[in-house]
């Protein structure tokens, strides 16, 4: 299998299963994801999800439960400014940065699910935004022109894309000079036991695809951003019914002895003003 093979089986995996929950409430996904009598094989998303229930904007038909962290909350965005969301999903963080710019920002969600980006929309309709837009696309190839936004947001998405590296020169794009994002993902500190790591349930539930820590900020640093810090940071515990689907029971008390772990970060960057990398004069 050679390596654009294999990016494509995994972005299939990722858009089968988003389907599959884009027809679900987040009740559903709840309760339909290895709760503790459930016995199913895939991650709990509700493990990593933060509560964006009191946030200003917070749309419920739009909350799929499929985050993890509150990037929105930490993006720094104001009124009027231009946001693009990569992997919008129902809409949730769409309508939650629509709060903040007002009626004379505008919003442009981007997700390759088909059903997402309808349920998206029907979401948007219901609301009566003018400027909230979604389109369907691939992050690696996004569907916006350069330099438009003035603020980039994603959710626990970056980690399905095969080629995280294009996906922040494509950030770094669709920035506008002096622009910036705010990114909640997951990564890791040491390695996953082989599997989790070989797990397609698990890529798909951003656990297998994540990479180290330092080698996601490295990612960033050489797309051309600066100013790179980690806003919040929280380790990930996946609950035993979830991993004794993929270890032993000696593979599992080795993981929860070890130094190895599963963390979920919101990270900063800014495109600088004055820049001459790829990108920079789009």
């Amino acid at each position: 299998m050679n390596t654009q093979e294999t990016a494509e089986q995994l972005k299939e995996i990722v858009r089968q299963k988003y389907s599959q929950i884009a027809e679900q409430s987040k009740t559903e996904n709840e309760s339909s994801c290895c709760g503790a009598t459930c016995g199913c094989s895939t991650v709990d998303y509700v493990v990593m999800a933060d509560d964006y229930s009191k946030m200003a904007g917070y749309t419920p038909d739009a909350d799929l439960g499929l985050g993890c962290g509150l990037p929105t909350e930490f993006a720094l965005i104001k009124e009027g400014d231009t946001v693009v969301d990569l992997g919008s999903g129902a809409g949730n963080d769409c309508f939650i940065a629509r709060s903040l710019v007002g009626g004379k920002g505008k919003i442009i969600g981007i997700d390759f699910t088909e059903k997402m980006i309808a349920k998206a929309r029907v979401n948007g309709h219901k609301l009566g935004y003018k400027n909230v837009e979604f389109r369907q696309g691939d992050i690696e190839n996004m569907p916006v022109a350069g330099g438009i936004a003035d603020v980039v947001v994603s959710n626990c998405v970056l980690n399905l894309v095969p080629d995280k590296k294009q996906a922040f020169a494509e950030t770094f794009r669709v920035l506008k000079k002096g622009g910036h994002f705010s990114v909640s993902d997951i990564v890791l500190v040491g390695e996953l036991p082989d599997g989790l790591k070989k797990s397609a349930e698990m890529y798909a539930g951003c656990v297998a695809g994540a990479i180290q820590k330092e080698a996601y900020l490295d990612l960033i640093k050489n797309a051309g951003f600066n100013e790179i810090k980690i806003q919040k940071e929280k380790r990930i515990d996946l609950p035993d019914e979830i991993l004794k689907e993929y270890l032993s029971a000696s593979e599992m008390e080795g993981f929860r002895k070890g130094q190895s772990g599963i963390f979920s970060v919101t990270v900063y960057a800014e495109k600088p003003v004055n820049c001459c990398a790829p990108g920079c004069c789009d």
